[in-house]
């Protein structure tokens, strides 16, 4: 029999957002991007601090305490801020599709315009071919970047309202255009997947039928082996439930 699907079709990781400093964040932050198709949440676990967000409803900030869950669905601009040790655990819908190139990171509009600038800037090399040391380089420089065109569109959308964020959702879209097709399996393995099995549970029970129950299964799964990856806001921890 198969692997039951995850919950929701959801995916789970373990982030312990980066330390490395920025201009208003001394304590470290993470790489702000948006999800073109993928809501995701953020359970705070340990630490404090904060996660930024601009969309439709213009820049906020919303603080992370453990026991704290935050979601924001696709479009929303995010970005971690690490005001202390912060440790939280990330739950998106989709499961695979953000590691499929469902996020676009906000680089400066030079580069979002050319898909090879973009493919280029988000590239990070493997720490097993590269080292650590300089695995962690090119990840940072890559948050830097996105923090320059960030530090853009927040001025921007506070002098014209969001409607100064519809070239980078335009050209997110560009960006991700050509992967949807693959998406769409993904997501019928999973989420699409999670809600026929419900659809066909209510109408069995609806007729008082116990039939699906006898369907029910059990799975288990191990963190993927090796060190923590880079991330875009953290070092991440994965499990494989991607279907």
């Amino acid at each position: 029999m198969s692997t039951p699907v995850f919950p929701g079709g959801a995916s789970v990781s373990h982030l312990r957002v980066y330390d490395w400093p920025a201009d208003d964040a001394p304590l470290g932050s993470g790489t702000p991007h948006l999800h073109t198709t993928s809501t995701e949440a953020y359970v705070t676990l340990a630490g404090r601090g904060r996660v930024e967000t601009l969309g439709p409803e213009g820049f906020a900030v919303h603080e992370l305490v453990p026991g704290r869950i935050v979601w924001f669905t696709p479009g929303v601009i995010h970005r971690a801020v690490n005001d202390g040790d912060l440790e939280v655990l990330v739950v998106m819908s989709n499961a695979g599709l953000p590691e499929a190139g469902d996020a676009v990171m906000t680089f400066p509009a030079d580069v979002l315009d050319s898909p090879e600038r973009y493919a280029e800037a988000a590239r990070l090399p493997s720490p097993a071919d590269v080292g650590d040391a300089e695995a962690a380089r090119a990840a940072r420089a890559r948050r830097d970047l996105a923090l320059e065109g960030y530090a853009v569109l927040r001025a921007a959308v506070g002098r014209h309202g969001p409607g100064a964020l519809e070239p980078l959702h335009d050209a997110a879209a560009r960006l991700v255009a050509p992967r949807v097709a693959g998406w769409r399996r993904t997501w019928e393995a999973s989420a699409a997947a999670a809600t026929e099995q419900t659809a066909a549970a209510l109408a069995a029970l609806a007729r008082g039928s116990a039939a699906t129950l006898a369907d029910g299964r059990v799975a288990s799964i191990d963190a993927a082996p090796g060190t923590r990856r880079y991330g875009m806001c953290g070092r991440l921890q994965t499990w494989p439930l991607t279907p």
